[in-house]
């Protein structure tokens, strides 16, 4: 095995017109609509089916002991929380999607509670560890394990008034243009990313590429980079065997992260930066030769990762692109919520 810098800073400088002869060889699928919407309906009538059944399940497997004995006795079982948590998640929805889910309602028949009720799901301990059970047993029954995957991030608004990708936009162009002095840009860098904090959350998903079903996330006020490392520990149980990232990742420490927590087989596939070189590890080494030498077989694999971009469209089409929590506990069971209904709907 033997590449060099220059061999690999020219691969990547010529990306663009690979790319474009790259595009010519792969023919564009059409869809055929009505396939598609009957694949659709079945998946949804599905998920519905499930969802029952495996909350029993994940209930089941759980036993709470209470050393304090005080306080009110909750109305709602264990089962009832977790079912009107996730309801409650997926209510907002088109005139398709509820004309497929309105027996759904009939699961929560003589409930009635508050809504700070309803707000305090997003914090029970028993829930979360039932979404947690939900969670494992979903990629059990699809016998997700050692996955081909791939990672994508993305923001939501925590405030109807603003738009994730318009403001994060705004911020780079800002960024961008900015000419003032470096201690003033910092300054000003600084301010944007507080404001910024209490506008948006950071989600990380990675998604294994033959089910597309998320095999962890993670959330983040700090920045997408911490969510990301949230995902990474909670993919550990289940295990990778090939991991696609965007240009974001494409440096050593990511691939010196991804042996340290999945061993020296798991494969990756990075779009190196114009001005990489090969002085590194031996993954790095190992990743760049397969770049240099087998361009359009790498490009094909790293471009599994647009599943990962199609995930994360559909769910903010069918749950938005707000998250209305603004505790972070809170946000991260409601980004968790949305995972659960993710592979709920591709369980079929």
């Amino acid at each position: 095995m033997n590449v060099t810098t220059k061999e690999v800073q020219k691969t990547a400088q010529t990306l663009d017109y690979i790319l474009d002869e790259y595009k010519k060889q792969i023919p564009k699928k059409k869809r055929d609509w009505r396939t598609y919407e009957q694949r659709l309906t079945e998946r949804i009538r599905t998920a519905i089916r499930e969802l029952e059944p495996l909350i029993e399940e994940a209930v089941s497997s759980i036993r709470v002991v209470k050393e304090e004995k005080r306080g009110r006795k909750s109305k709602l079982t264990l089962k009832q929380k977790t079912l009107l948590l996730l309801l409650k998640h997926l209510i907002d929805k088109s005139n398709r999607e509820m004309s497929n889910m309105l027996v759904v309602f009939s699961l929560l028949a003589e409930v009635d509670v508050s809504y700070k009720t309803v707000e305090r799901l997003y914090n029970d301990e028993e829930v979360i560890l039932v979404l947690h059970n939900m969670h494992m047993l979903l990629l059990e029954k699809k016998e997700v394990e050692n996955s081909d995957c791939s990672g994508d991030g993305t923001g939501y608004s925590l405030t109807i008034k603003k738009h994730y990708a318009s403001e994060a936009q705004k911020l780079k162009d800002k960024i961008k243009s900015s000419k003032t002095a470096e201690r003033s840009r910092k300054k000003n860098k600084e301010s944007s990313k507080k404001k910024m904090k209490k506008q948006f959350i950071y989600s990380f998903k990675l998604m294994d590429l033959d089910t597309r079903m998320y095999i962890a996330y993670g959330t983040s006020f700090q920045s997408e980079k911490a969510a990301f490392l949230k995902a990474i520990v909670m993919a550990e149980s289940a295990g990778l065997t090939s991991i696609r990232l965007d240009r974001y990742y494409s440096a050593q420490m990511y691939v010196k992260l991804m042996k340290g927590k999945f061993g020296d087989g798991v494969m990756m596939y990075l779009i190196p930066k114009k001005n990489a070189t090969v002085k590194g590890p031996w993954k790095w080494k190992q990743m760049l030769h397969r770049f240099v030498n087998d361009t359009h077989t790498y490009l094909r694999e790293y471009f599994r990762r647009n599943q990962s971009e199609s995930g994360i469209s559909e769910d903010k089409r069918r749950f938005g692109w707000q998250i209305r929590q603004r505790r972070e506990d809170r946000i991260d069971t409601a980004d968790f919520c949305t995972v659960l209904w993710h592979n709920l709907f591709w369980i079929g």
